[in-house]
């Protein structure tokens, strides 16, 4: 009877909201941990091999373009027939893989050690290997870059346009549109042809000039061109999230739209300007390198993967893999690139998630 009166009492059991002891919170922590969406996003991505795989390629090509130059013994300009004061040795010059010229076989039976040409050399006696490697890291940086001025612009441009609606909104999406319906490669190739005349000439005894013009050409053009779709991703986000009831308390409170967009938007729109960043770089490689192969790309001596493939096309027959190099390289950039890209959408993206 006492049992049952206790149970339908009205009456607080204090006993109930006593403290946990600590043996009962550690099982708690052990059944619940904590954990955040980004926590769960990289628990997501570990588990896809093919993005870890991909991710750690793109890791071992950035650091060998970063580091294996400064160690080499050849230079990426250096033409090594060619010594100061002595005729030019023409046995450097289109050495195949693992050949060594008749002045380093000379060193070797004296005792020297001589560094292998792992690629050969080009028809001017410059390592090609060391030109490969240089010239991945030429096509990396131009990417990330690109990449990094496509975000920008397009971040502000389309926060602005999101946020601002109204006439704003339709003035730059008439923009967006009119940029999208130009011919891509048309343009790119008539304004890297216009501006690798007028920057040479402009650039001359700036810092500027060691970088060439043709590289700032390129991100002039990707500035101008290739922002529209991180816009048009960027104004999506932020049309979607406006309506959201801490963007209006915050528009309540009398918080400038600046400061909205700084506080509020944009980092709930991180996850999809990332991916969408990863997945610009391989499309801003291979923009550089389809310039390069048309000879609008780097500045001579200065290599890139696609001035590579473009050189190696007067020695085709003799020589297939001078041309058969920089394209594996290339491809593997691009397609680690996309899968990498492809896992962090499939990781962090909520609307995939949900």
């Amino acid at each position: 009877m006492d049992n049952k009166r206790k149970r339908l009492s009205m009456q607080v059991d204090l006993s109930d909201f006593m403290p946990a002891a600590d043996e009962e919170k550690e099982y708690m922590v052990r059944m619940r941990p904590s954990t955040t969406a980004f926590k769960d996003g990289v628990k997501r991505l570990r588990r896809n091999r093919v993005a870890m795989i991909s991710f750690w390629v793109i890791v071992i090509i950035t650091l060998a373009a970063i580091f294996v130059p400064m160690f080499w013994p050849y230079k990426y300009e250096a033409m090594l027939g060619m010594v100061p004061g002595k005729p030019m040795d023409p046995s450097f010059n289109n050495l195949r893989p693992f050949e060594y010229a008749r002045t380093e076989l000379n060193a070797m039976e004296n005792g020297a050690r001589v560094m292998p040409h792992l690629f050969g050399t080009d028809a001017n006696g410059r390592d090609y290997f060391i030109r490969v490697i240089y010239g991945t890291r030429i096509s990396l940086a131009v990417g990330f870059f690109a990449s990094i001025i496509v975000l920008l612009i397009g971040l502000v441009v389309g926060s602005v346009s999101g946020y601002a609606g109204g006439a704003v909104d339709i003035v730059i999406m008439r923009i967006v549109d009119i940029i999208y319906s130009l011919p891509d490669m048309l343009m790119v190739i008539l304004l890297a042809s216009v501006m690798k005349v007028t920057l040479s000439q402009k650039l001359e005894g700036t810092p500027l000039a060691k970088i060439g013009s043709n590289i700032i050409s390129l991100f002039i053009i990707f500035a101008l061109l290739y922002w529209v779709s991180m816009a048009r991703l960027v104004r999506g986000q932020i049309l979607s999230l406006r309506e959201q009831e801490y963007v209006l308390a915050a528009q309540a409170s009398g918080a400038k739209g600046s400061w909205v967009i700084r506080r509020h938007l944009i980092p709930n729109c991180v996850s999809v300007i990332v991916i969408s960043t990863a997945l610009q770089i391989p499309s801003a490689i291979f923009t550089e390198s389809y310039l390069s192969f048309l000879g609008l790309g780097v500045n001579a001596p200065m290599p890139s993967l696609g001035s590579l493939a473009s050189d190696a096309l007067n020695g085709l027959s003799s020589y297939p893999y001078r041309l058969v190099i920089p394209a594996i390289v290339i491809s593997l950039i691009v397609l680690s690139l996309n899968l990498f890209g492809d896992g962090l959408r499939d990781a962090f993206d909520p609307k995939l998630n949900a």
